[in-house]
């Protein structure tokens, strides 16, 4: 796994939390479950697709 995608999900995480914060403080918990749900798809996306990447690597080594 590369560095530089931890970074990119930290970095997700902590706009999500920041975000969350903001939106639950000014009375719009609803956002904040949306904006929440929106950053654990975005990441969820991004390992996705380094699950795939090795999955192609891997039956490019065992030649399947």
């Amino acid at each position: 796994m590369e560095v530089d995608l931890i970074f990119k999900i930290a970095a997700i995480g902590i706009i999500v939390a920041v975000l969350n914060q903001l939106l639950i403080r000014s009375g719009r918990e609803e956002q904040a479950l949306m904006t929440t749900l929106a950053g654990l798809i975005v990441v969820l996306m991004m390992v996705i697709e380094q699950i795939d990447l090795l999955f192609k690597t891997i039956k490019s080594i065992f030649g399947l």
